[in-house]
């Protein structure tokens, strides 16, 4: 048997052995990489991501509207400037879809109070902050409901959730126990069998922050527009916003 016989022998077990060896994992390391400014700079890709990146920003930066004052969801208990602006714009923009789909008119609107990402500055209002406020891609969506799933569902879950939920045409009056002692919509008590359009987002409708009775609606109308596109479309129409603490959502002390 010469060499190269017996290193090719050698050469096989050694392969049979591997195969017949079981791995296992026995260890996970890991190290942090800091990312710093002093990182050098790719100036291939800056030049070629720059005239996109200018393009996108000189539209995010264009004035669209102005605030006189500034506005946060931390302003109020049951209901905030922010947060009832939020709710009318959504209210007003989603109706003149709704309308000319159906021939209804969005009788209320309900939103989330976490959904307000950010504040409304005083000075001037870009499309940047409606990016900023509304960054998610949620869209609006319309749910039929009887007014007797309203009162023993969604009021209920408002007086036990003590939080500033953006609400516009709905109004709610809760007792100093939280109890709801009135209701209305469109300044008229609810009717119990009456089928009222209730305006939301698709992440609210299908369960988030445990509105689950959005589910029991009669029907749903999706009308494929984005909440942000709602607030730009209100920012555009409206030279001066001036929103208040109004007394939709109020508690008795």
């Amino acid at each position: 048997m010469n060499y190269k016989h017996l290193f090719l022998i050698v050469f096989a077990l050694l392969i049979y052995s591997c195969k017949q060896e079981k791995l296992s994992l026995t260890r996970i390391e890991g190290k942090q990489i800091n990312i710093k400014d002093s990182l050098e700079i790719n100036q291939e890709v800056e030049d070629f991501i720059r005239p996109y990146r200018d393009h996108v920003n000189k539209n995010l930066d264009s004035v669209i509207s102005y605030a006189v004052d500034t506005y946060s969801k931390k302003d109020g208990d049951y209901n905030t400037a922010i947060g009832n602006l939020f709710a009318d714009a959504v209210i007003e923009e989603s109706s003149t879809i709704f309308k000319k789909r159906t021939g209804h008119t969005v009788d209320m609107v309900l939103l989330n109070h976490g959904g307000i990402r950010a504040i409304i500055s005083k000075g001037n209002i870009t499309t940047r902050t409606a990016y900023e406020i509304m960054p998610f891609e949620n869209s609006l969506v319309v749910a039929e409901m009887k007014g007797k799933t309203i009162q023993d569902s969604l009021i209920h879950y408002l007086s036990r959730a003590k939080r500033a939920h953006p609400i516009s045409g709905l109004k709610v009056q809760l007792d100093k126990d939280f109890n709801a002692i009135s209701a209305s919509i469109n300044n008229q008590p609810i009717e119990a069998e009456k089928t009222y359009y209730v305006a939301t987002n698709d992440y609210l409708y299908h369960g988030g922050d445990r509105m689950t009775f959005f589910q029991t609606n009669d029907s749903l109308h999706v009308l494929n527009y984005k909440v942000r596109n709602a607030l730009l479309d209100y920012f555009l129409k409206k030279d001066t916003i001036n929103p208040v603490i109004d007394d939709r959502f109020t508690q008795l002390k």
